[in-house]
């Protein structure tokens, strides 16, 4: 990684050793409204989800039982005896095999004793988060084979005490799932499950699972209602599902396959996490995926937030840092069908097969996909061998239907050069970009698109992240620096709208106790969540999303670092507004003057918010979940001149209202 010229100039400057330095010298911009540059599309500001960090199971997906049906490769990973002794009971894991493919092992319990001494718990994610006066469903798959055996539920914190408890009694043999609901007595971030059995007898058990009742938006088998609220406070026009290298998989044995993802939760799949052992720093062993949370549900979200659903798709290759495993050419029928099926699930009439399931389901209106990618962060020759057979059958079934292809793992060198190259030949839709880089290369590429070609292929910037120390290191931090360098990069992509059709920070989610990668945009705990200053700077630019570029010069020219100034200009013709995205990345407050021309009336009101803060290493955290947040004030305007000082080290959002 090389050296961090943007900190090094920081500390030449003596920023640490006092307050910062006022410029008192006045900077005029101009604002060109009545000349648009570029249409905004409403998908240019997105998310990106991918289930590392626990952001699925452990996360966004409330269920808080681990391990619910046995299938870890260790089939009682979460699980752990109450009571040993034979003479007390014992617990048996049973393997059904083929019989039931996606759920095949099942527990045989057997209760020696009628006192409820036996039983067994259940650890959950890092412990299981329980929330005083909130209601809790408890349900299991159960036969009961001999006698009568209750199941005695209850919850219990740290120290052993009960924090609330229900019962059920299953009743004959035939497979059957049982229901109780209690609510819990006092909150608590570590709680586990207990399951204790009354009576003598033996009974079969499947999917032990528990939900907090207030999911998002009060559904069964639902998400962490504060996680969903966090991503639609963004108003997000895409939302990108479900990775990343989790969709390459290890092996192609362990790829993500999304028909293993849908219809009833018990005849899901589970696969090991690729993200389980994938870091040395950051073994995470019991990290698997239980897909409750599957293609269905991520198209569901999509639509509850109001986003585009963008799913990604293997493209017959496992990940090239792994095996780098290919499918032949000749073999890849299968996975172009999988696509092909998965355009028909989200858009076909339930009169069609995959459309019947998703109507099953409880959608009968098609979910309107419109563009689909193939293949993340694949590169080489055998990529584009791939993508071209791809490419062929989709467009020739559904021609409007955009393709998202990769450009590799790096913004440079020679992959990326190899496969912009073919995919422009080929006249992709979309070319997926990524960026993991110090947050000086961001300031650098402020002006990255300003030459591309207006008439080649759209750019998605997939996925980009200020990394503070370098590329994957267990010690980045979502520092004020990095997110401050984001915002200046974001500019550029904004002026550049005509290039730039989407772009999305990555990774989304990460768990305090279950992350393998940093920097992420929102940290969650077993029962609390915050937003980064990444976070803040993505909510601020995609809710002043706009619907048109006009010019925003300074001294006749684009803002891309004269004076430490970055900036942007849009049109919100719908709301009829004009805003301003104004970055100030040096160490001094910079008095500014914005003159409007091309607008014929605007209101002598406007607001100013303003993302800032002294400290170029400052972050949000569980203790202050608000230390970088935006502060909003009104200002006025003034024979169509706004005079603003823009604070050091800060991004400045100016909305004005016009007729």
């Amino acid at each position: 990684m090389r050296k961090n010229v943007f900190l090094a100039c920081v500390i030449a400057a003596g920023f640490f050793a006092g307050l910062p330095e006022s410029n008192a010298q006045t900077k005029t911009f101009t604002v060109k409204a009545n000349e648009v540059k570029a249409s905004v599309s409403p998908t240019l500001w997105g998310v990106f989800f991918e289930d590392i960090n626990l952001g699925a199971d452990g996360g966004i997906y409330a269920e808080l039982v681990k391990n619910r049906s046995f299938e870890f490769d260790t089939p009682l990973m979460g699980w752990k005896l109450l009571q040993q002794g034979e003479e007390q009971g014992s617990l048996l894991v049973n393997n059904r095999g083929e019989l039931n493919g996606a759920n095949s092992r099942f527990i045989r319990v057997t209760s020696k004793t009628p006192t409820g001494n036996f039983g067994f718990s259940n650890e959950g994610f890092r412990g299981m988060g329980i929330k005083k006066g909130n209601q809790y469903d408890f349900s299991v798959l159960a036969s009961q084979q001999e006698g009568t055996v209750s199941l005695v539920v209850e919850l219990t914190n740290s120290k052993g005490e009960k924090l609330g408890s229900t019962t059920i009694t299953p009743t004959g043999k035939p497979w059957k799932k049982y229901n109780a609901s209690f609510t819990a007595t006092a909150t608590e971030p570590k709680a586990m499950l207990n399951i204790y059995m009354k009576g003598q007898g033996i009974v079969d058990l499947d999917m032990i699972s528990l939900f907090p009742k207030d999911t998002w938006k009060n559904r069964p088998n639902g998400m962490r209602a504060d996680l969903v609220q966090l991503l639609a406070d963004m108003k997000p026009g895409f939302i990108r599902f479900p990775g990343g290298c989790i969709v390459e998989g290890r092996t192609l044995d362990e790829r993500f396959q999304w028909k293993k993802t849908i219809g009833p939760v018990e005849d899901r799949g589970y696969l090991i996490n690729r993200w389980n052992t994938e870091f040395k720093h950051r073994l995470t062993t019991d990290y698997y995926q239980s897909f409750g949370l599957g293609f269905y549900e991520y198209f569901q979200l999509a639509e509850d937030i109001g986003a585009e659903p963008l799913p990604i798709l293997n493209c017959g290759m496992a990940c090239q840092f792994n095996t780098a495993e290919v499918v032949p050419l000749e073999s890849l029928d299968p996975y172009v069908q999988d696509a092909l099926d998965l355009i028909e699930f989200a858009n076909g009439s339930a009169d069609t097969k995959w459309g019947k399931m998703r109507a099953d389901m409880g959608h009968p209106a098609p979910f309107n996909l419109k563009m689909m990618g193939v293949g993340n962060e694949n590169w080489g020759p055998q990529y584009i061998d791939r993508l071209k057979i791809f490419t062929q059958a989709i467009k020739a079934k559904y021609p409007n239907i955009q393709l998202v292809n990769s450009s590799g793992t790096d913004p440079s060198g020679e992959r990326f050069d190899y496969l912009n190259g073919e995919l422009r030949k080929m006249n992709a839709d979309i070319i997926d970009e990524h960026y993991y880089r110090a947050p000086q290369w961001f300031l650098d590429n402020a002006k990255r698109y300003d030459n591309y070609d207006r008439k080649g292929p759209k750019v998605f910037a997939g996925e980009y992240a200020a990394q503070s120390v370098a590329i994957a290191s267990p010690d980045n931090k979502n520092n004020w620096q990095c997110a401050l360098s984001e915002a200046a990069f974001m500019t550029g992509l904004e002026r550049n709208a005509d290039v730039v059709a989407m772009a999305s920070y990555a990774p989304l989610f990460a768990h305090a106790e279950g992350w393998q990668w940093t920097p992420d945009m929102i940290w969650v705990d077993n029962l609390k969540s915050y937003g980064t200053p990444n976070y803040h700077v993505q909510k601020l630019f995609s809710t002043n999303k706009g619907t048109n570029v006009v010019p925003l010069l300074l001294n006749n020219e684009v803002a891309t670092g004269q004076d430490g100034y970055y900036a942007s200009a849009v049109l919100d013709k719908n709301k009829k507004e004009l805003i301003l995205k104004v970055v100030n990345a040096s160490n001094k407050t910079q008095e500014t003057d914005f003159v409007i021309d091309g607008l014929s009336k605007i209101a002598a009101k406007g607001t100013l918010t303003v993302l800032r803060s002294d400290k170029l290493d400052q972050v949000n955290s569980f203790e202050n979940p608000t230390a970088i947040s935006p502060a909003v004030k009104d200002i006025t305007v003034k024979d169509k001149k706004v005079k603003l000082p823009l604070q050091p080290y800060s991004v400045n959002v100016i909305k004005l209202k016009f007729s």
